[in-house]
């Protein structure tokens, strides 16, 4: 069976027969539309599965290794420390999340319903509720309807969002209090001097995700859950020309996720070492300038690379997402013409893209803050570890000063 037969066979399926009276674009698009982006997909998601279950396989082998370990207020998985410190309070995150889904799906398909039975619709007068309502005035009632949806959708979104700070704090006093008496605990001779960064800058990203660990996963994938459920209620093929571009965002996105935690790590160990010198400097009233030069260069250089990353996952994930559209006005807009979707439908899924836009940025956007956070964490958690593996501030001091100045100078 070769691909034309296998797209045709896929289309038909889904209630759409075309042949060869179709324009001549038609036929590539539904190739890539039901075969080549789905066959795509199925196998990135393969590859994900197989590199999340090696994952949790040598996370629970670590876990057990180290059971016999010292014993830490901090657990060495974020997911758990989180859910045992603020478990009560994530319930309420998690309600205020899934109650958003109904309403959701309301703001979709009241617009279908203005066009169609409103603009579209031949009749005079429709009956609702035992009411012969005339076109105004149910024009009128639909909108007044998609006010209110909107309105409970803000007003949820509100609350949440003031649910999510009490949160946050909550969890950020716990850690810090968790960092803090460890560190007190640790011997006066190995015990780290730069706290009040960890204290301070770090632990801020911890405690914002902590609030989100539940409410944007459910929040955000119901929500694309909920947009994908309306479109594949209007046209199949369309909701399956929303997912074309998914898998190329899939590829790109978590690479370069990856070379930003890289640059992060080295940044977070880099900034330590300068509190560490900054410290010494006090202490022993050395105010060489030479070693604190050298780290603000590559704090720059290292803050300058993470920029360039962030930036470039962005703009290629905007560039993938602005090629949809094209799609739908193209492959929609002939499906009009033949009368197989109302012209309703097409801009309530027009609509609803970009909502399904904003929701897959935000999962994705949820994973590079969750690659980051746990980065962030892993060096926390090392902090407050005696004995842990940690860059000390003497790196610098074994560097040839002359070279060192060489490669300063242009910046005095």
């Amino acid at each position: 069976m070769n691909l034309d037969q296998v797209t045709h066979d896929a289309a038909a399926a889904l209630g759409f027969f075309y042949d060869d009276r179709a324009p001549v674009w038609v036929h590539p698009m539904m190739h890539l539309v039901l075969v080549l982006a789905p066959a795509m997909f199925m196998l990135i998601l393969a590859i994900k599965l197989v590199v999340l279950l090696r994952t949790r396989i040598r996370t629970v082998t670590e876990e057990k290794h180290g059971a016999n370990e010292k014993t830490t207020p901090i657990d060495p998985i974020l997911r758990q420390y989180v859910l045992r410190t603020t478990g009560r309070s994530q319930v309420g995150l998690v309600l205020f999340s899934l109650t958003a889904m109904p309403v959701l799906y309301l703001t979709l398909e009241l617009p279908k319903q203005i066009v169609n039975r409103v603009f579209e619709s031949e009749a005079v007068g429709e009956a609702i509720g035992g009411f012969n309502l005339s076109q105004v005035s149910l024009l009128f009632v639909l909108c007044g309807l998609y006010f209110l949806a909107i309105s409970l959708n803000g007003i949820n979104k509100y609350f949440l969002n003031i649910r999510k700070g009490y949160v946050a704090e909550q969890f950020a006093r716990r850690l810090r209090l968790s960092v803090y008496r460890q560190w007190r605990r640790t011997p006066p001779s190995i015990r780290p001097a730069a706290i009040m960064p960890v204290l301070g800058p770090e632990i801020e990203p911890v405690s914002g995700f902590a609030s989100e660990i539940l409410a944007v996963p459910l929040l955000q994938g119901g929500t694309l859950i909920t947009i994908l459920l309306f479109m594949f209620l209007q046209d199949p093929i369309l909701a399956a020309a929303a997912l074309t571009v998914l898998p190329l965002q899939l590829i790109i996105v978590p690479q370069l996720q990856r070379r930003v935690n890289m640059v992060s790590r080295d940044r977070i160990r880099e900034m330590r070492i300068l509190g560490e010198k900054l410290d010494k400097q006090m202490r022993e009233f050395d105010c060489r300038a030479l070693p604190i030069c050298y780290s603000f260069r590559k704090l720059r250089a290292q803050r300058l690379k993470i920029h360039r990353l962030k930036f470039l996952a962005k703009t290629v994930n905007n560039f993938l997402t602005a090629l949809t559209p094209f799609l739908f006005y193209s492959l929609g807009g002939y499906f009009v013409l033949q009368e197989r979707v109302s012209l309703g439908a097409l801009v309530a899924m027009l609509s609803a893209h970009k909502e399904f836009s904003s929701p897959l940025k935000e999962l994705f956007k949820f994973y590079q803050q969750s690659e980051d956070v746990r980065i962030r964490y892993q060096e926390i958690r090392n902090f407050v570890l005696p004995g842990s593996d940690r860059e000390v501030s003497d790196d610098l001091d074994r560097v040839d000063a002359p070279a060192l100045r060489h490669r300063i100078a242009p910046e005095w």
